[in-house]
């Protein structure tokens, strides 16, 4: 894979997006049918303590 492959598969947000705002706000049912909209998923750490064994 050359660089130039490996940099425009890899994802992306704009510099100055507000994350939680934008990336949050549902597509209108005209973006949809013009296909304009991307699947955004959100993956959230757990800072808990791990569980003690029983």
């Amino acid at each position: 894979m050359e660089h130039g492959d490996r940099w425009r598969d890899m994802p992306t947000v704009a510099p100055g997006i507000d994350d939680d705002e934008e990336l949050n706000e549902k597509a209108t049912k005209e973006e949809i049918e013009r296909g304009e909209y991307t699947r955004v998923v959100t993956l959230a750490w757990d800072e808990s303590e791990p569980s003690e064994p029983r």
